[in-house]
């Protein structure tokens, strides 16, 4: 465990298994062969690849990655991905290595919500439609947007303090009443981030160097928003803050104070949530983008 330049400590989420763990950075730096066994080793983790600049790496024959200038790059793990893949990595030689990673299995909880006001799950009026098509607008400009940098491998800082109040992955059934219409409302969706309980104004730190890609005070869903690009495809999404303090373009250092958490956007109650969306950067496509667990993440940095 050690502090971030802001004082806070640097520490897990949740204790995992040190055997679907192993710290990306220092793995890169001993490994001579191009190889994408280290990181996290579970459904919803991260794979850190090492290599060749300019390798492709493909997963069970579809390109995931390309290896930065610094031979680098990250493989996002789904949700539900299956118990072990096939990794193939070939460089501009033509030369190819292929491994075989098992993957650890991980079981979410399922959860039900009742007494909700709908109107914080769906948009439901013209104006709230309007406002949410604005917003959806902004994040997939923004999604698009790709710089340079070592993602997490140099570490991970804590965001906020405060503890856990939801994890990455379970189900969720929303049931409830539109406070504006009066209608009815059923929904299931997968909670795709992880949220920290913390009063209005805690100070938001950068979790890893970066980039803004968006910053934003009114987003529909999210409220005041900040996209944080850290590069090899990776960009920390945090929600429902009540002060953005930073724009797209601003380059940040781990620990930085970008902003402050709050109770924005649809939510029933102050917190940070906090998601990690991983991005192919072998792919212009941007449909096979998914969100990863940000808990796994940080469990890599203990381990360090």
């Amino acid at each position: 465990m050690r502090k971030s330049k802001s004082g806070l400590f640097h520490f897990a989420a949740a204790a995992l298994p040190a055997a679907i763990l192993s710290l990306g950075s220092a793995a890169l730096a001993e490994s001579a062969a191009p190889s994408c066994d280290a990181g996290a080793r579970q459904q919803g983790g991260l794979l850190y690849c090492t290599g060749i600049a300019g390798t492709i790496v493909k997963m069970d024959g579809k390109p995931v990655a390309k290896l930065n200038p610094a031979g680098q790059a990250t493989i996002g793990l789904e949700r539900d991905a299956p118990s072990s893949v096939s990794i193939t990595l070939e460089d501009a030689n033509g030369q190819s290595t292929t491994e075989t990673i098992e993957i650890a299995t991980r079981k979410d909880d399922y959860r039900e919500i009742t007494g909700l006001d709908c109107d914080k799950v769906d948009a439901r009026t013209q104006e709230q439609k309007d406002h949410a098509g604005r917003s959806w607008v902004k994040k997939v400009a923004a999604f698009k947007r790709f710089n340079e940098g070592a993602g997490f491998t140099q570490g991970t800082i804590r965001p906020a303090e405060g503890v856990m109040s939801s994890p990455f992955g379970p189900t969720r059934k929303y049931i409830g009443v539109s406070a504006v219409t009066g209608e009815p409302c059923d929904s299931v969706s997968v909670h795709r981030g992880y949220d920290i309980a913390t009063p209005v104004g805690t100070p938001l730190l950068a979790p890893a160097d970066g980039v803004v890609i968006l910053g934003d005070p009114d987003l529909y869903y999210e409220g005041g928003s900040i996209f944080l690009d850290h590069g090899q495809g990776l960009v920390s999404v945090f929600m429902h803050l009540s002060e953005v303090d930073v724009e797209a373009g601003d380059v940040v250092k781990a620990g930085d104070v970008i902003g402050k958490t709050g109770n924005t956007g649809r939510t029933t109650g102050p917190h940070l949530h906090w998601s990690v969306k991983w991005r192919n950067t072998a792919s212009d496509e941007r449909d096979g983008d998914f969100y990863i667990d940000p808990a796994l993440i940080l469990a890599l940095d203990e381990g360090n």
